[in-house]
């Protein structure tokens, strides 16, 4: 197995019956500013949502490239997601989890440390997403907003004339109604894939988040 596969083992349940996605290529081209307002995280509901595999890949890459040398937060994780089989209670589970970390030189506060610095590697993975989900938003939509707004006073101005000219202004009155109508799907699905991400994100920070309430808790 993999050390990609047991990172992302550590976080999702796999659902060997599903198909492999490939992780979706994130855009670097400069934006142009667009309104970013922050979504609220603790609004999305992640116990019955559908995770989509390509945004929980990214997450679990990004988290096993800045995998950090010696033993840190995820072997420790390993050791909660065995003993979370057995038949103990959560405090016992980390404590018993713990007292085997320590013979590796771990502490609370380097296991917290360490977890901490998942969370940003996963905010920041949220950061470069956000800004490739304006990049979309500009091309797909403001650009195409911009193109209506131009049609429109084409007909405006086709109107005044004479009726030579009516079958123009069809013309340009189908093309208005084309575009908007791609308008419409273009942000049905801008907003359906920003949804999936915020889900695969909520899913693996909340864990995280979890687990540092924890080891605050129970590792003194």
């Amino acid at each position: 197995m993999s050390m990609f596969d047991k990172i992302k083992g550590l976080f999702i349940e796999e659902d060997k019956s599903a198909p492999k996605k490939e992780a979706p290529k994130v855009q670097t081209d400069t934006p142009t500013p667009v309104d970013n307002t922050p979504v609220d995280l603790d609004s999305i509901d992640v116990s019955n949502a559908k995770t989509d595999s390509k945004f929980v890949d990214v997450l679990m890459k990004a988290i096993e490239a800045n995998n950090l040398d010696g033993f840190d937060y995820l072997e420790y994780k390993q050791s909660l997601q065995s003993l979370s089989k057995m038949d103990m209670d959560e405090s016992t589970q980390y404590q018993s989890a713990f007292a085997m970390a320590k013979t590796m030189g771990a502490t609370p506060t380097k296991l917290v440390s360490s977890a901490n610095h998942y969370l940003k590697v996963l905010n920041k993975e949220r950061s470069k997403f956000n800004q490739a989900l304006q990049n979309q938003k500009q091309k797909q939509i403001t650009g195409k907003e911009n193109e209506i707004k131009q049609l429109e006073q084409g007909i405006k101005d086709k109107k005044a004339q004479i009726e030579k000219l009516q079958k123009q202004i069809e013309a340009s009155q189908k093309k208005l109604e084309n575009i908007k109508g791609n308008i419409n799907k273009s942000a049905a699905k801008v907003e359906s894939t920003n949804e999936q991400f915020l889900v695969a994100y909520k899913l693996v920070a909340s864990q995280i988040e979890s687990d540092i309430k924890n080891m605050q808790q129970y590792l003194k």
